[in-house]
């Protein structure tokens, strides 16, 4: 038998021209495209990273923009001939009156926190609570189904809600109660609570979501239960999150017009029970601002009542920051 021949490749010297200079072109075109991918690369991200921080700067170009012309409106009244004491501590509003106009909100300052108060105190429990039970001790099957229910619930549009306490809660807590009238401050509290549960058991499911699983797997390793790792270790890691969504659950009690314009009995007095009917500030510039003539004093205070809900919504903010931040330290 002849021994095989092996071929050895043919040195670069020894190729023809073309043969050898394919391989550097193939290198050098490689090494183009690479380069033009990497440009685009590059020219992608430097779009998206100015997108978002547009969206950003613009997203506070807005809330001040809305300020400024709601301050823009009010302003001239209020540094004009508004008295500051009566406004915010009178309870008499008669911005319609012929011979004695007077502007206090204190009974509509007071009607807006007890609904609040009352919303929260029903709504804090149910949205936590449902937050937990979606999160940790639902199955797949029904987590789906029960998120699928909340978002129907988030859907519903606040004069749906006003038409539910006209008509199904008035009659019913006027039978339940033995109430005088069933338009109060428990009815308009039972409809924000029911509106404002969907958002606080997302933003909380999201929240106790976020915290890693190896501090559930930890506590189990340890012995505790499965209700034990939930009010030991998983509420107080997410207690960030849990408290942004109750917050953010005041923030939509607080401004919610129609709804408590039409469950509260839109009635100017300081309630001495939640049977009482209230006025909010909400529901106060809904249905006057319409009537108001432009340019007037009352267009004006409706738009003083504006920023004072601003007001209220910082104070509220500022002071879950500087809880979380207390909060914070302390850990």
């Amino acid at each position: 038998m002849e021994p095989t021949a092996i071929e050895l490749p043919m040195p670069p010297e020894q190729m023809p021209v073309g043969e050898a200079a394919k391989p550097a072109a193939g290198a050098a075109q490689a090494a183009v495209r690479a380069a033009r991918r990497r440009r685009w690369e590059l020219v992608s991200e430097l779009l998206i990273e100015s997108t978002i921080r547009v969206c950003g700067v613009s997203a506070i170009l807005f809330v001040f923009g809305i300020f400024f012309f709601v301050f823009r409106e009010g302003a001239p009244f209020l540094f004009g001939g508004l008295d500051i004491g009566k406004f915010l501590f009178s309870m008499d509003w008669y911005p319609t009156s012929h011979s004695n106009v007077r502007y206090g909100v204190a009974a509509l300052i007071v009607g807006t926190l007890s609904v609040t108060a009352l919303a929260m105190v029903i709504a804090v429990p149910f949205g936590l609570g449902a937050a937990i039970f979606v999160s940790e001790f639902c199955g797949k099957r029904a987590r789906e189904s029960l998120k699928i229910v909340i978002e129907l619930l988030a859907a519903i549009p606040s004069v749906v809600w006003g038409f539910i306490g006209i008509s199904v809660m008035n009659p019913l807590i006027q039978k339940m109660f033995d109430a005088p009238v069933g338009l109060n401050v428990l009815n308009g509290a039972l409809l924000l609570a029911l509106m404002s549960v969907p958002i606080m058991v997302s933003i909380g499911e999201d929240a106790l979501k976020a915290v890693p699983d190896s501090y559930r797997e930890a506590a189990l390793a340890l012995g505790a239960t499965r209700w034990q790792t939930v009010y030991r270790v998983l509420v107080p890691a997410a207690k960030n999150g849990l408290l942004a969504a109750v917050l953010l659950g005041v923030g939509r009690a607080v401004g919610e017009t129609m709804a408590v314009l039409m469950a509260t009995g839109h009635a100017v007095n300081i309630p001495k029970s939640i049977f009482d009917p209230v006025r909010t500030l909400t529901a106060t510039i809904a249905a006057e601002l319409g009537e108001a003539s432009a340019g007037s004093d009352h267009y004006r205070v409706l738009f003083i009542i504006g920023i004072l809900l601003f007001s209220i919504t910082f104070v509220v903010n500022l002071s879950a920051d500087l809880v979380v931040r207390g909060v914070r330290k302390r850990a």
